[in-house]
């Protein structure tokens, strides 16, 4: 028997989806097995961390002074190199669930138009956080695979994938893209632009959860079938500095998610203006596959379908297409070789 293949025995190989807002670990074997928020909280001015995932979330606009919690990844990329390579390695730990005999193999999505060191601190934090190979997939090619595209065609398959900080758009065919646009646009963006309108039309401040909360509990793209809903919310008042309370409408949080929804409808347009003929042709037959976390806005495949005149698929989980199709790559990496980055690593 290959020593490689003794290795993989004894390791729990696994594929992360390492996104800006969640992190989930598909381990070989076993399925999903962590899904968690890429939040760590440190000791300020160290890379010492005291809490990861949805403990440190919790933590967010809490902590004392001492304590500062952090999202490592912005844009889908890695902005602070220690705490992710802290907040990796502790989630490799509890996925692993116990002490393996030999490092794994890890098959990590990356945003499409990840450059060349952005790619390189992916790969260096994934290592020094205990991972033996590094496999590199994009996170539409990895999104396509993971809800059953036949990518390996010579058709056209399109994906949109709307993660925390960042929309990947991605026509793909022959286990390549053809054509893509990826913008930093996602549902952080939409969070902000929550916290913005309140912040303009209430003078109040909101926090990045509350903001979240409300466009998850009220937020839409689009009024079809949609009653206007009212929900209170609580923050400090800009002007008095004591806490307040309001009541915002879906009606008004609709029209704060218009920009970041229509900067999303930019990219797609854009990407079809660069597809071949031949596979545009075939993206008007499928449609178009939406997935992640900002897939759930409600009304969204509706606004996307009036915009483009063509289909649109949101997929039954789209928080899970990308890890489940990296976990995919990962059971047969022979197969799915031709979909991995290849870069020069001196």
């Amino acid at each position: 028997m290959p020593l490689s293949r003794i290795w993989s025995m004894l390791s729990a190989d696994m594929a992360i989806d390492l996104g800006t807002a969640n992190t989930l670990v598909y381990v070989k074997g076993r399925g999903i097995v962590l899904n968690e928020p890429s939040v760590v909280a440190v000791e300020r001015g160290s890379d010492h961390a005291l809490a990861v995932g949805a403990e440190a979330k919790s933590m967010l606009g809490r902590a004392p002074e001492n304590i500062e919690v952090i999202r490592p990844l912005k844009d889908g990329v890695i902005e602070k190199v220690g705490i992710a390579e802290e907040m990796l390695r502790a989630f490799i730990q509890r996925a692993q669930g116990r002490k393996a005999f030999v490092r794994p193999r890890a098959v990590i999505a990356v945003p499409s138009e990840i450059n060349e060191s952005d790619e390189r601190a992916v790969r260096d934090s994934a290592e020094n956080a205990g991972v033996r190979e590094v496999y590199i997939i994009t996170e539409p090619m990895a999104a396509a695979i993971g809800v059953g595209l036949p990518v390996e065609k010579p058709a056209g398959n399109m994906v949109i994938d709307i993660g925390g900080g960042t929309t990947d758009v991605a026509v793909i065919a022959l286990s390549g893209i053809v054509a893509r646009t990826s913008i930093k646009v996602g549902g952080d963006e939409m969070n902000e632009a929550v916290s913005l309108d309140i912040k303009k039309k209430h003078n109040m401040l909101i926090g990045e959860q509350a903001a979240e909360a409300i466009k998850i509990a009220i937020g839409s793209a689009h009024p079809n079938g949609i009653e206007d809903e009212e929900i209170e919310v609580k923050g400090r008042d800009l002007v008095e500095g004591i806490p307040k309370t309001a009541r915002v409408s879906s009606t008004e949080i609709r029209q704060a998610l218009r920009e970041p929804v229509d900067e999303i409808i930019r990219g797609v347009k854009r990407t079809l203006e660069e597809t071949p003929p031949e596979l545009a042709a075939d993206i008007v037959d499928r449609g178009i596959v939406m997935t992640g976390g900002g897939a759930l806005l409600r009304g969204l495949d509706i606004y996307l379908r009036e915009r483009t005149n063509l289909p649109i698929n949101v997929v039954e989980d789209p928080l899970t297409c990308v890890v489940l199709g990296a976990g995919k790559v990962l059971d047969d990496l022979e197969k799915f070789e031709k979909v991995l980055l290849k870069r020069d690593r001196r």
